[in-house]
């Protein structure tokens, strides 16, 4: 494109400044060129046919300044003309853009851009410890949980906590039950006889606060039994809005984690992102 456009250019020049330069001299220039010239040699004949050209050189100057300015006036207009597809093609590319075509870390890009220019949600405060009785007799390690949405990443809070607003609408409020996990405590409850959790410290997202682990309340109290009907309409619900949100629910594994939803994509993607 570029060269054509150059191509263009020169020829375009090349063309001007030859017409300009080689323009004939009508007939009727040349007489009236002749007439003054022979009334300034009848008034001063001892000058000599010199001094008649005097007229014709002041006269040719200015077709000369007026040559040389449109010959300068075209390298302007074919650099314009050059430069407005260009233009155009920057003004309507995005009404030509199509999501399919979208490189995955651009989409990433634009959902935390967007995220960034809503309105900025304030995490619930914590509940009282006595919320958390029954959940801890039942899994006695959430007593070690980490809570803090401090420790988490800023843009996976602020998606999370739209997840639970949506989930509260539909009737099934959500606790941050476990955030942020250090990799010693992974390991410990990946060493566990029951199986908590297979990845091993380092290789689970909660390290990097891109994993929670939610639960829903139930009149104060946290309930996390599977067995109980209602506990699991929101577990599903909570799939369906985290999954419409783009996230990962740990209910679509082999091995089930329905209180879990994460950042979706690869630990490295998603760390290479981050720096």
């Amino acid at each position: 494109m570029l060269l054509i456009c150059l191509i263009a250019w020169i020829g375009l020049r090349f063309f001007n400044k030859k017409n300009l330069l080689n323009e004939p001299i009508t007939k009727e220039t040349s007489d009236t060129a002749t007439t003054q010239a022979a009334s300034i040699l009848a008034q001063n004949p001892r000058q000599g046919t010199p001094s008649s050209t005097a007229p014709m050189r002041q006269t040719n100057s200015r077709k000369s300044i007026k040559k040389y300015f449109v010959i300068a006036r075209t390298p302007l207009i074919s650099l314009s003309l050059a430069a407005m597809p260009v233009v155009l093609a920057l003004f309507f590319r995005e009404m030509h853009g199509s999501s399919e075509f979208i490189p995955n870390e651009y989409t990433h890009s634009s959902r935390i851009k967007l995220t960034l220019q809503e309105e900025q949600l304030v995490p619930p405060p914590p509940l009282p410890p006595e919320a958390f009785t029954d959940a801890i007799s039942e899994q006695p390690r959430l007593n070690r949980a980490d809570r803090d949405w401090n420790k988490l990443d800023a843009a996976f809070v602020q998606t999370v906590l739209r997840v639970m607003a949506r989930l509260e609408a539909r009737g099934y409020p959500m606790t941050l039950l476990e955030g942020y996990r250090s990799p010693e405590r992974q390991d410990a409850l990946a060493g566990q006889g029951t199986l908590v959790t297979k990845a091993k410290g380092g290789q689970s997202k909660h390290q990097y606060g891109l994993a929670v682990d939610l639960a829903p309340i139930r009149n104060g109290k946290v309930v996390i039994s599977e067995r109980d009907p209602w506990a699991m309409s929101a577990y599903l619900a909570l799939g369906e809005e985290a999954t419409a949100a783009g996230l990962t629910w740990g209910g679509n594994w082999s091995f089930k984690d329905y209180g879990h939803i994460e950042r979706s994509g690869s630990l490295k993607q998603l760390l290479a992102r981050q720096q």
